[in-house]
């Protein structure tokens, strides 16, 4: 009300959106009166679809408290084409939306007009944007919306994050003379935390299981609870433990459903509706219930499996108890036993209130093409304004003049080495304004507006009529008719494949492959990693507080006879034979990542030393090299293995950085414009996509290597997939470690499930499971 921008803070069910929306409604009819003018007043962004229906309905109670009619729409891409038009011709008071709608909206010829009326723009989940490109559309387009109307205020909402001054400053950059605040909550979430530990530590797997010997610890808490979500990390894990639970506990089949952001989206509105309801006991999903929907009835939530990360994990805590003041609860259940750590760990997380850092993206010279074509496809723009608009945003306050150059010709004319071919001649300066005058492209370029690149979606249809939800084409791909695969909880069987289509039917086998999703495996956050490494210094001293380090506290022992625990101080490394070969475990704590870059990094050193070939394995504690010939490990050593001396060389050496950059390059490719993903039910296969984007790669990286667009793609391998700062972090927190070098005669605790990562690449899930329990059991009897 006092025209300030700000970023509301407060826990899950603290009432967030009433805040904000209240003071919406204040401020117009202070202003306008009970009945205001024509126009659009107020955006409200979100980042999932899933989340506007609920927004919608509470900004509709409150409407209708205070005896207004005024209307809330909704707009995304789930919104009908004549709904579009409706809201197009008759502007609602509010419009709920979502960054990629916001561009598209940006593309029409009267947008100016459509936003001119606005008083403030509130992005929701702010922290979930921010450290993504769809962040960056989000900066781009409050950039032209205060071109547009220079007093519109910007508001946003965030979870707590590590650096929530940051993520005001990003939100409002735009407009740097405005005063901006960030409110915080009062009260601050209660949680409770419970770990669910097995009864006896020698008998619980080390590694190589999703958590199942849990289960009967599992159900007690389901039946007890009204209503419950248990959370996995990835679609896969939830289509498995779906079928677990199901397999033992028949009875709850009918209340208990599954939800992923796969499944078809009115079969997940059905569930969250029947969760809202009570109408359910069990729901087994992943992050597409982490955010904002409002399940009151639910009293208990259970994450299966390390959440790699506190926010993750504290945000789906906060699904229960979401109302203020209500204690939130949760149960963690570890699915191997060193994951019982990331319980203290995350124990620890929630006493001392520690939280990640996001960290906002740069020059992202994709995300801005695709914007000044969006522009172009629209009224047009003038080439000074829309520079000093672009530069007002955070995401490209560094943006100079001979960049800003390079991108206009890359639009006009596709830059120096693509000329020659007219598709790739997008835009055209008229009277000094630049347009897209070919109906084609702009409609290409509408279907293609967004930030999300994923591999093309195949939809699954029964044969009977009915869609139930989609997978990748890459898994698809690997399938033959009859072949069974298991969805939604179902074991179905592939008919044939039709049109971007899979027909299916039931399946009475009892086997079936899992569907693998892009993202599988989430890395371990450096302020979990930092914790974990205190409870092990804390074991070091024989210090064993809290349930979850008595529990494990007979295996960090035995890890310490048999080798070491490593302090804060201390990186531990083993040196194993066996007849596979030498095996050289070394475990900095500093996630997979980090562990991919660093164990290729070491393995190429070493290979200067001798020529020598190895297998490598990691997972979040450490990684494996794995050769067959005599390694000479203390020679290496003395040569400084972990110097940060050439480290970018030697990293981009190590991993053939030109192939990932190669890959990398699809992504930008797409989003920038430089590869159509096709019409609507006619998507582009994976594999051409990458060819064509591959084919560009390479002629841009031999006859144009200064391409904006070819540096990028570098950029981001080292920075975004790669990690690098956390890999300099490591490094220099490595150098400054003891060394602790052992030669235990078996694989220790430690060891062992690395090993169980890299076994997992050639056996079958049950022959690995076997495996892997006589191995332990041989290690446990020793």
């Amino acid at each position: 009300m006092d025209g300030q921008n700000g970023l509301l803070n407060a826990p899950t069910g603290a009432g967030k959106t009433y805040a904000l929306w209240l003071a919406c409604m204040l401020e117009l009819q202070e202003n306008e009166g009970p009945n205001p003018g024509k126009g659009l007043k107020y955006i409200w962004v979100t980042p999932i679809r899933a989340l506007a229906s609920d927004i919608k309905k509470a900004m509709e109670v409150a409407i209708g408290g205070m005896g207004l009619n005024w209307e809330v729409a909704i707009r995304t891409g789930d919104t009908s084409s004549s709904d579009r038009q409706r809201l197009k011709r008759k502007p609602p008071v509010c419009l709920i939306t979502t960054p990629e709608s916001i561009h598209l909206m940006l593309s029409h010829k009267d947008s100016a007009q459509y936003f001119s009326q606005l008083k403030a723009v509130i992005v929701d989940e702010w922290h979930e944007l921010m450290s993504t490109k769809r962040g960056v559309q989000m900066e781009l387009a409050l950039a032209q919306f205060t071109y547009i109307k220079p007093e519109l205020k910007i508001w946003g909402i965030s979870a707590t994050i590590g650096n929530i001054e940051e993520a005001l400053k990003v939100l409002v950059h735009v407009q740097p003379e405005r005063k901006s605040d960030i409110i915080k909550a009062k009260s601050q979430e209660k949680t409770e935390l419970s770990t669910i530990l097995p009864d006896d530590i020698k008998k619980f797997p080390w590694a190589g299981h999703v958590g199942s010997g849990l289960i009967q610890k599992v159900l007690p808490i389901i039946e007890k609870s009204n209503s419950a979500l248990f959370f996995t990390n990835t679609r896969s894990q939830a289509e498995i433990w779906y079928r677990n639970i199901l397999d033992a506990a028949p009875h709850l089949a009918g209340i208990m459903a599954l939800h992923h952001g796969s499944i078809d989206p009115d079969i997940r509105l059905w569930v969250e509706t029947a969760l809202k309801e009570g109408k359910l006991k069990l729901v087994v999903c992943t992050s597409s219930l982490d955010l904002g929907v409002d399940f009151t009835p639910v009293e208990t939530v259970i994450q299966a499996g390390g959440p790699k990360g506190i926010s993750r994990f504290f945000q789906r805590a906060g699904r229960s108890g979401h109302q203020p003041g209500k204690l939130s609860k949760i149960h963690f259940m570890p699915t191997h036993a060193l994951e019982i750590v990331e319980g203290a760990a995350l124990r620890l997380a929630s006493d001392q209130q520690h939280h990640e850092e996001r960290t906002p993206l740069e020059l992202s010279f994709d995300v801005l093409v695709q914007f000044l074509v969006t522009l172009a496809v629209g009224q047009g723009f003038d080439e000074l304004q829309a520079y000093h608009t672009v530069k007002k945003s955070h995401a490209y306050r560094h943006l100079n003049k001979i960049m800003w150059d390079w991108v206009l010709q890359f639009i006009e004319k596709g830059g120096r080495s693509l000329q020659e071919y007219e598709e790739f001649a997008r835009v055209h300066k008229v009277h000094g304004r630049y347009y897209v005058q070919s109906r084609k492209v702009a409609y290409r370029h509408r279907l293609s507006i967004g930030a999300i690149v994923s591999d093309p979606m195949i939809r699954i249809k029964f044969l009977s009529g009915g869609t139930i939800g989609m997978v990748e084409e890459s898994f698809i791909a690997q399938m033959r008719e009859g072949d069974a695969f298991w969805f939604m909880g179902k074991n179905l069987e592939l008919v044939r494949i039709k049109d971007m289509t899979a027909i299916v039917r039931k399946s009475s086998k009892k086997k079936g492959a899992i569907p693998r999703w892009m993202g599988g495996k989430l890395p371990l956050s450096s302020k979990l990693s930092e914790l974990i490494r205190i409870k092990l210094e804390e074991a070091c001293k024989e210090k064993y507080e809290g349930p979850e380090m008595e529990c494990i506290a007979p295996l960090l022992k035995k890890q310490a006879n048999q080798s070491a625990l490593p302090a804060k101080n201390e990186l531990l490394i083993e040196h194993i034979r066996s007849r596979e070969g030498d095996h050289i475990f070394v475990y900095p704590f500093e996630g997979r990542f980090v562990h991919e870059v660093l164990s290729a990094l070491i393995a190429f050193r070493i290979a200067r030393l001798k020529p020598i070939t190895f297998s490598i394995a990691m997972n979040d504690y450490g990684f494996e090299l794995l050769t067959d010939q005599a390694l000479p490990i203390e020679e290496a050593l003395e040569l400084d293995l972990f110097s940060a001396e050439n480290l970018l060389e030697d990293v981009e050496q190590s991993l053939n950085h030109s192939e990932l950059a190669r890959r990398r390059f699809r992504d930008i490719a797409a989003i920038s414009g430089l590869v159509f993903k096709g019409f609507p039910g006619k998507t582009i296969s994976s594999r051409h996509l990458q060819s064509s984007s591959a084919l560009i790669y390479d002629v841009l990286s031999q006859y144009e290597p200064d391409n904006l667009l070819i540096q990028q793609a570098r950029e981001e391998v080292i920075t975004l997939q790669l990690d690098y700062q956390r890999l300099i972090g490591a490094m220099r927190k490595i150098n400054q470690q003891k060394i602790i070098l052992r030669k235990p005669e078996r694989f220790t605790p430690f060891a062992f499930p690395i090993m169980a990562d890299r076994l997992r690449e050639r056996l079958t899930t049950e022959k690995l499971a076997d495996r892997l329990a006589r191995m332990q059991k041989d290690m446990v009897g020793k």
